[in-house]
């Protein structure tokens, strides 16, 4: 099994899910610095030019929370999701998707404005990053509500799961906000608690993240 990665990016979630597994695996860091992500190389394992990528056995898989879906069904063992059929675990694809679909998604309108107004528009750009952020802000008011009303350390409650190294991931890309999820009261603690896990530890010294890391 070989995730393809970058410090810091959208295969932070799957990576930490892998040092939790504890099954070996094999990292291949994907230079963004030096756009590998759209070499023709990587183009053939995801053609979109995004990390992350994993390749298992045959099985070639991007999009982050479908890699992350696919390590909690992979392996059972390690409950990194509820129990199929039960409403954990529609519960579980709901926030998973809110995450990709709404929070991450918007993330993307933040740090890549020039994205979505036409070369050179500087003053859309500025409006987009703006609008972004306040959307943002919302959201982290969703997740932290949310955890006001969990009964138990993780984001579904008892069980540690594939959400809560990937709601820290997207905490953590506001970490330069003037209003930074850090500092919300129930994502502060919770956040920590996320970064105390050993496995989560061993990604991230792997990737070079010193703290502070959100």
């Amino acid at each position: 099994m070989k995730l393809y990665y970058y410090p810091g990016n959208a295969s932070m979630a799957p990576h930490c899910l892998l040092e939790e597994i504890g099954q070996p695996f094999e990292l291949s860091l994907v230079d963004r610095a030096r756009n590998a992500h759209k070499a023709p190389d990587y183009l053939g394992l995801n053609p979109n030019g995004l990390i992350p990528v994993l390749a298992d056995g045959d099985l070639v898989l991007y999009e982050s929370a479908a890699i992350c879906l696919h390590l909690a069904d992979r392996y059972p063992d390690a409950r990194l999701a509820p129990a199929l059929g039960t409403d954990a675990r529609a519960q579980c694809y709901k926030w998973l998707m809110w995450c990709t679909n709404t929070v991450q998604a918007t993330a993307l309108l933040y740090f890549y404005p020039e994205r979505w107004v036409q070369a050179g528009n500087t003053e859309g750009a500025a409006q987009v990053k703006a609008h972004a952020e306040t959307k943002i802000n919302g959201l982290l008011d969703q997740i932290d509500n949310h955890l006001a009303g969990v009964e138990g350390p993780w984001f579904l409650g008892e069980q540690y799961s594939v959400l809560d190294p990937y709601v820290m991931m997207l905490c953590r890309w506001t970490r330069g906000f003037p209003r930074p999820a850090r500092d919300l009261p129930h994502i502060g603690p919770y956040l920590q608690r996320v970064l105390a896990r050993p496995a989560v530890q061993r990604a991230l010294q792997t990737e070079g993240l010193a703290p502070p890391v959100v």
